[in-house]
């Protein structure tokens, strides 16, 4: 419904010649999940504090049938502050500390799992349960948490030992937050903030600030992979090739500029930086292109108001599709602002 809606304004922008589409820009950015920042330890803690809490309200409503429920609760968070300690301890020895810390946390946890998945299957079997009606589909409602839950804990329990004693940090299937399973480590070569949590997002203009095309994508992208698309989309929504189409660095590749030229964009204005060619390094001096650069910067200028303004900074929505709507919700109240602005301009005086 958002996607009609932002379609339908972009619809309206045109037919009011707020944006023509002679020209276009397109830049990526990082919209993060609401997560505190993943560590190892701070993850297995989450899962045990999740873990134990559904656990405790399913002996709440169920009674002490079945296996007893053995709050670990206080032991893990012993064994986090001891890793905290580790951690910020100097010389040889802290390392040993830190590996003896982390089997114990890694000890507790996996008692921890064990224990939910024998509660989930009591509850399945119907030793667990209630003779109220409402209070059995809670059981059933917490049973299907402990199973969604489970997994996760267990692939953080996998990850962690594969970090910690065998050294690699590229556990396929990673799991950043147990509460936004999907969220990636996205790295976009910021001083102030090397990682980023969070999903990749696309916003391409045309004239007057209008966002033509934004995309959250579930897997980070290659820059240079969606210039083409991204043309062909602007196209589709203004009904014209761009005259002009500026991009950073990241999107350039001289199959793309050649792609580009050939669907009729005239000027494309992407630089390379990698360049060797004296003929390349003069053809990027000239006004046109050092002109198509300056009007490109101002992607920078969007993505920072549509953070600062609109929240696109860190979305506060659950999940993939909570993420599609807050990008979405954000793109639209911009839009709207800025077609505001550029038909008051065009207002008679």
């Amino acid at each position: 419904m958002l996607e009609r809606i932002h379609a339908r304004i972009v619809t309206i922008a045109r037919e009011r010649r707020v944006v023509a589409g002679r020209r276009m820009r397109v830049d990526t950015t990082v919209v993060e999940t609401n997560i505190h920042y993943p560590t190892d330890s701070s993850l297995l803690g989450d899962g045990v504090k999740v873990l134990t809490r559904t656990m405790k309200k399913i002996t709440k409503i169920a009674g002490a049938a079945g296996t007893e429920l053995r709050d670990r609760s206080r032991s893990v968070q012993l064994k986090l502050l001891e890793i905290a300690r580790a951690a910020r301890a100097k010389g040889g020895q802290s390392q040993e500390k830190l590996k003896s810390a982390y089997s114990k946390l890694l000890h507790a946890t996996s008692r921890v799992v064990g224990q939910a998945k024998r509660f989930a299957e009591e509850i399945a079997a119907g030793v667990k349960q209630s003779r109220f009606l409402l209070k059995q589909m809670a059981l059933e409602g917490l049973r299907e948490e402990l199973e969604t839950m489970v997994p996760l804990v267990k692939q953080v329990t996998k990850q962690t030992r594969a970090r910690i004693f065998r050294g690699d940090t590229r556990t396929p299937g990673k799991i950043l937050s147990l509460f936004e399973p999907s969220t990636e480590l996205i790295r976009k070569g910021k001083a102030a903030k090397p990682n980023e949590f969070g999903k990749m997002v696309k916003l391409q203009e045309a004239e007057n600030q209008i966002v033509v095309d934004y995309v959250v994508y579930a897997q980070r992208p290659n820059d240079a992979d969606l210039l083409i698309p991204a043309i062909e989309t602007h196209r589709a929504k203004l009904g014209r090739t761009p005259y002009l189409v500026a991009a950073d660095a990241g999107f350039y590749s001289a199959k793309n500029e050649a792609t580009a030229k050939a669907k009729g964009v005239k000027r494309v204005c992407i630089p390379n930086r990698s360049t060797k060619s004296k003929e390349r390094r003069r053809e990027q001096k000239k006004r046109w292109f050092r002109n198509g650069q300056k009007w490109r910067t101002g992607c920078e200028g969007r993505i920072s108001v549509v953070k600062r303004r609109h929240g696109l900074n860190r979305c506060r929505y659950r999940g993939e599709v909570g993420m599609q709507r807050w990008v979405g919700l954000g793109v639209i109240a911009d839009n709207l602002v800025n077609i505001g602005r550029a038909l008051q301009k065009q207002a008679p005086q």
